[in-house]
C-alpha cells in the first residue's frame, strides 16, 4: 500500500501511526538535509511530542541544496511527507510512521524558494544535517574555510547562494531589514562543536559580503551546540522489502537501533519545543557527553570498521563476533580512548563502552562494515587523531590507535588481502589510493596529510608505531598482525 495520509487507518495493527491529525500541524522549523539520520532522529522525537497532544506549531518543512535533495522532495511529497521508520532490536523489529515534517522547499540552483521559507516569521529555527564535511571547515587549522570556491561564490552573489550558509545569511539579511527576530540555527551534525561550527560558517559567509551583517549575526543568532546519536543503516531493498511485510509501500524508508540520544544547550530565544517531555536533555556541559561519544563511538566505529573489512567481514554485528576485531576494540577503548575521556550524569566512560559494545553487537541493525569505512578522509581527523593527541601527550599507550591508522591506510590501498578491488570510499579516494600504494614502501607519505594527522605528522612517537604496524601489515596480514597487537 502507498504511504500517505489516507492510507494510515489501513497498515497493519503492529505499526504505530501519529495520534494527532498530521493536517492540523503548522511549520516552526525548517530543517536541510532529510536523510535518513535525521528522518529517524529529530523528526521523531518531534513525533513524540505531537503524540502527545503539544506543540503542534513546531512542525518541520523540508529543503536542501543539493540535486539528490530534488530527488527527496518528490518521493516524500508523493507519500505526505510520512516516514516509515523501522527500531530493529535484537528481540524484534517496530515499525511507525513518522508524520512530524508537513511540507518540502522547492530546490533550486539560486535556492530563493529556501531563502523564502526562512524569512517567514514562523521560521524560529533552522535545523541542519550536512554531514560531517558539509561546513567548509579547513581540515589543516580546523577552522571555516572562507577561500572555498562554493563559499566565494556566495560571497560574489549573496542574493543567489548556493550554499544553505549564504541562503540562512540571505533569510537573516532579509529578516533583518523587516524587523522580524532572527531564528536560531541548530545543527544536528555529528561534529565537535557543531554550533560554534556553524556559527563560524554562517558568520564568516556574510562577510565576505556584509562585514557588518557578520557582527549583528555574531551578536544577535543563537546556535547552540547539541550532541546526536542514533545509529541508522542506509537504505536498500532488503529495508524495503521489509516495510513491504508490514504493508508499506515507502522508498525512502528508514531502518535504525532502538537507541537514541539528544543532548543540547538550551538557547532558542524565539521558543522551542518542549523536547525535554520526550528524552531530550538541554544542559551546558554539551561538550562533555559530545567527547564521550565522538571517542567512544565514533571512534569506536573506525577501530572495528578497517580491521573488520580487512578480516573479511560485511556487518558490523558481524566484526563483533570475530574475535579478533571485538578484541581490538575492547582493547584499544579501554587502554587509550577510555582514559581521556570524563563521566557524565548518566554514564561512567565504562559503562559507556558497555552500552556501545551491545549496540555495535545488534544483529538486527545490519549496519555495514563499508558504510562505517566511508568518508575517512573526514572521520579520522575528529574521531581518531584527537585520542592519539591525548595519548602522546599524557605519556599513555597510543599502539592499538597507532594501528587503527595503519589499518586505515591499508584498506585505502584499494584491495582486500585476497586481491579483491574496493570501491571508491572516500570523497579523496583516488588521491587516498595513490598515497597508501606509495606508503607501502614509504610509511611517511601517509603521515604527510596534514589534512588528517596536523601536528601528529610530526612526532616521531607516533610515526615510528604507524610505521612499524603498517609495515606489517603488508609482510603479516591483518590477522597475525592484530594477534600479535592482543598478545601484547
Amino acid at each position: 500500500m502507498k504511504l500517505g495520509r489516507n492510507t494510515l487507518d489501513r497498515l497493519a495493527p503492529e505499526v504505530a501511526v501519529p495520534r494527532y491529525d498530521p493536517a492540523a500541524l503548522s511549520h516552526g522549523i525548517l530543517h536541510v538535509g532529510l536523510g535518513n539520520f535525521h528522518r529517524a532522529h529529530q523528526a521523531v522525537y518531534l513525533d513524540d511530542l505531537f503524540n502527545t497532544g503539544r506543540d503542534h506549531d513546531w512542525a518541520i518543512t523540508g529543503a536542501g541544496v543539493r540535486p539528490n535533495d530534488a530527488r527527496m522532495r518528490e518521493t516524500l511529497l508523493a507519500q505526505d511527507c510520512l516516514s516509515t521508520v523501522i527500531e530493529m532490536g535484537p528481540d524484534g523489529v517496530q515499525p511507525r510512521v513518522a508524520a512530524a515534517m508537513i511540507d518540502f522547499v522547492e530546490v533550486e540552483a539560486a535556492n530563493g524558494p529556501l531563502v523564502a521559507k526562512m524569512t517567514e516569521p514562523a521560521t524560529r529555527i533552522v535545523s541542519l544535517t550536512v554531514t560531517e564535511g558539509g561546513y567548509y571547515v579547513d581540515p589543516t587549522t580546523g577552522t571555516f574555510d572562507p577561500s572555498h570556491p562554493d563559499i566565494t561564490a556566495d560571497g560574489a552573489a549573496p542574493e543567489a547562494p548556493e550554499t544553505v550558509f549564504g541562503a540562512i545569511v540571505a533569510a537573516l539579511k532579509a529578516r533583518r531589514a523587516t524587523g522580524t527576530p532572527p531564528f536560531t540555527v541548530m545543527s544536528c551534525d555529528n561534529i565537535p562543536g557543531n554550533g560554534d561550527v556553524t556559527r563560524d560558517a554562517v558568520t564568516g559567509t556574510a562577510r565576505l559580503s556584509d562585514p557588518e551583517l557578520a557582527d549583528w549575526i555574531a551578536a544577535q543568532v543563537a546556535f547552540p551546540n547539541s550532541m546526536v546519536d542514533r545509529i541508522t543503516p542506509a537504505t536498500g531493498e532488503a529495508e524495503r522489502a521489509l516495510a513491504a511485510r508490514f504493508g508499506i509501500d515507502d522508498p525512502v524508508t528508514v531502518t535504525c537501533e532502538p537507541f537514541r540520544q539528544w543532548v543540547m544547550e538550551d538557547n532558542f530565544p524565539q521558543g522551542r519545543p518542549r523536547l525535554e517531555e520526550v528524552g531530550v536533555t538541554f544542559t551546558p556541559d554539551v561538550h562533555a557527553y559530545e567527547r564521550m561519544k565522538i571517542r567512544i563511538l565514533n571512534g569506536g566505529h573506525a577501530i572495528i570498521a578497517y580491521a573488520g573489512a580487512l578480516l573479511g567481514c560485511t556487518l558490523a554485528d558481524e566484526a563483533m563476533a570475530h574475535p579478533l576485531v571485538h578484541g581490538f576494540f575492547r582493547k584499544v577503548e579501554q587502554e587509550e580512548v577510555l582514559p581521556h575521556v570524563a563521566p557524565v550524569p548518566e554514564f561512567t566512560p565504562a559503562a559507556y563502552l558497555d552500552l556501545i559494545d551491545e549496540r555495535f553487537s545488534n544483529p538486527a541493525v545490519k549496519d555495514t562494515i563499508r558504510r562505517l569505512c566511508l568518508d575517512g578522509s573526514n572521520r579520522q581527523p575528529k574521531f581518531i587523531v584527537p585520542s592519539i593527541s591525548d595519548g602522546l601527550a599524557a605519556g599513555t599507550p597510543i599502539a592499538g590507535l597507532a594501528l587503527e591508522s595503519a589499518l586505515w591506510c591499508r584498506y585505502c590501498a584499494g584491495t582486500l588481502e585476497d586481491g579483491t578491488a574496493i570501491g571508491p570510499n572516500d570523497p579523496d579516494w583516488n588521491n587516498l589510493v595513490a598515497r597508501a600504494t606509495a606508503a607501502r614502501d614509504t610509511p611517511a607519505l601517509w603521515l604527510e596529510q596534514r589534512a588528517v594527522y596536523g601536528a601528529l605528522a610530526g612526532d616521531a612517537r607516533f610515526a615510528e608505531a604507524f610505521t612499524r604496524w603498517l609495515t606489517r601489515l603488508w609482510n603479516e596480514g591483518t590477522e597475525t598482525v592484530v594477534t600479535s597487537y592482543l598478545e601484547g
